[in-house]
Formats: C-alpha cells, structure tokens, sequence
C-alpha cells in the first residue's frame, strides 16, 4: 500500500521520504483561487481537499495539502518577483506570523480534512539582510516568501508548533490521520 500525493512539491515528497511513508506523487488538477479577504483556515482546508479530490482513485488513500502565511489579517501567498518577496520579508521582520497548513486525506469510507498552525517569529532584520536573502532566490514558489529549511533559517528567531508545517507538511497531524485511517502506511520498512 502507498499514499499517493497529490502535490508536485518537493519539500512534501521529501518529507514522507523521511518519515519513510511510501508514496507516489500525482499531480493535482485543480486551480487555486486565493481571495485577499479568505479565511486562511477555510481556504487551505477547501485547496487541500480540492487538490486530493482531483488526484484520488477509488481504492487509493489520497494526500493534498496547502499551506499559507498569515498575519495580521492579510494572507502572504507566493511572492511575484523580487520586489514581492522583500515587501512580504520586511513585513514579518520582528513579528510573529502563523502558518497554516490544510490536509486532506481521502481513503475507502474515510475523508478527512483537517489542518494546523504553526507560529513563526521573524528576528527584527536590515535591509540589507533581506536584500541579501531576496537575492539568493530561495523565496521563489514559497509562501510567505521564505524557507526555513534553507537560508531561510537566518530570518527565524523562533517557532512554535509542527516544524515540518513549516517546510511543507503538516506531519504531525498526518501522522495521526495515517494512525486512525491507514495505519498499515506508517509500518516502518527496511
């Protein structure tokens, strides 16, 4: 038995590779509409679902997820070019902001969707920092416009929640979905 992962996302697929759940990846059909005004909950939770719908199979245990930064009222999705992406750093500069992942898992007589926060706290940061970070590109295609799995790191002073929501995957609370629903994913093979 394996997951299949309705995302084209490295950083999940790495993330189950180091959970070791096996799964495939299908890329999802489904067209993301991000409202400036959304609810972050309500709107990962119907992209996430949206994304595994369009990939699932009867039979299978489909995974989709999505993830958005939120902070003061405003949703910080993927940047633009350069000049979004140093906009949105400098916001979260010295602030905290939350994360916010939706999961959805669909399987035979089960769908679950759920999600998780994380916050995230920014150190207070020059303008030559973040002008160095945009310039690394790292930010391209990353919500918020930063990894805290790279270079990103430098901009965290600190976190409080599931790490792994942060890179990509909300893995604690898929860990505890698999453990309910599909427990025989989570069997550790050598």
């Amino acid at each position: 038995m394996t997951l299949v992962l309705a995302s084209t996302s490295p950083q999940r697929r790495a993330i189950l590779e180091q959970l070791r759940i096996p799964f495939h990846v299908v890329a999802p059909v489904y067209e993301e509409h991000d409202p400036p005004d959304a609810d972050p909950v309500a709107l990962v939770r119907a992209h996430a679902e949206g994304k595994a719908r369009s990939a699932h199979d009867e039979g299978a245990v489909t995974l989709g997820v999505d993830t958005t930064v939120h902070m003061g009222g405003r949703l910080y999705g993927k940047p633009a070019d350069e000049s979004g992406a140093r906009e949105m750093v400098a916001e979260l500069a010295g602030a905290t902001h939350l994360v916010v992942s939706g999961l959805c898992v669909l399987g035979q007589g089960f769908a679950v969707v759920d999600h998780a926060v994380t916050r995230v706290t920014f150190r207070e940061l020059g303008v030559s920092e973040i002008d160095e970070y945009v310039a690394t590109g790292e930010w391209r295609g990353r919500a918020g416009g930063y990894a805290i799995q790279g270079i990103g790191g430098r901009l965290v002073a600190g976190i409080e929640g599931d790490y792994l929501n942060v890179v990509g995957l909300p893995a604690a609370l898929l860990v505890d979905v698999l453990s309910a629903k599909a427990p025989k994913l989570l069997q550790i093979r050598s």
